[in-house]
């Protein structure tokens, strides 16, 4: 293999959300691209394994950290370290969310909008602050978190999760300055994902949201996944940035 067809060979690339659709996909495509990958779940290892197992080359590890624990991050950072290394590249899959409907006030709770940000908004920031060592040392990091178009839009599931979406954007490009030259920061941000990450959606629903997007079909995994790696591989003088991966829903 050529270090064209290998482009992030002796690279380390930690993917939190490991075992979700979005984090699986880019698990397999900065394997495919010759990165060592280490697939972190939430909770469960064995769901971390059962993605590393599927990943071509080899050197992969499988780890489970809550994103929304500080510490558990700060010992997932500990064991990259002593297995690979540190790592090159942190993808910011993991997330949560609740349908609530926006006009619903009392529905959404105190307790489900606090959890919605603590996971989605404070755990993203908590994983750079574990990783930025790392990362750091490498002279060319790269942090990608995954965003919504919620963000931008203002349509999603609660208006905690538009909310928890928007702070990352801007927490992005907060970061991004705030760590140049050393570590890049791009986001991801797709539209309707063709996954089961949002309870309740059936097959009408999201036919429905085809029908209704310009490029008349929803995301796929593999989609958000090619950014992300467009972002690890081609995209090397950007930083800040927010890549919509929607098919036109925010137009």
């Amino acid at each position: 293999m050529t270090s064209l067809s290998l482009p992030l060979a002796g690279k380390t690339a930690v993917v939190l959300g490991g075992s979700g659709g979005i984090g699986a996909a880019s698990a397999r495509l900065l394997a495919d691209a010759g990165a060592r990958v280490a697939v972190v779940a939430s909770r469960d290892p064995a769901k971390a394994d059962a993605v590393r197992a599927t990943l071509p080359g080899a050197g992969h590890g499988a780890y489970a950290a809550a994103i929304d624990d500080s510490a558990a991050l700060a010992r997932l950072a500990e064991q990259v370290q002593a297995d690979f290394g540190g790592a090159d590249i942190l993808v910011n899959s993991a997330g949560m969310t609740k349908p609530v409907a926006h006009a619903d006030l009392d529905g959404l709770t105190d307790a489900l909008f606090d959890e919605v940000l603590r996971i989605n908004l404070r755990g993203g920031f908590a994983a750079v602050r574990a990783f930025a060592p790392q990362l750091r040392a490498r002279g060319d990091g790269l942090v990608v978190n995954i965003s919504s178009i919620a963000a931008e839009t203002a349509i999603g599931s609660s208006i905690a999760y538009c909310a928890s979406k928007a702070g990352m954007d801007v927490m992005s490009a907060a970061l991004a300055r705030a760590l140049a030259p050393a570590i890049r920061v791009l986001t991801v941000s797709p539209g309707v994902v063709d996954t089961d990450f949002v309870p309740g959606r059936d097959a009408a629903w999201n036919e429905k949201q085809a029908a209704t997007t310009p490029l008349k079909r929803l995301t796929s995994p593999d989609d958000v996944a090619q950014a992300v790696l467009a972002c690890a591989t081609s995209l090397v003088f950007s930083t800040g940035s927010v890549i919509q991966v929607d098919g036109g829903r925010h137009l």
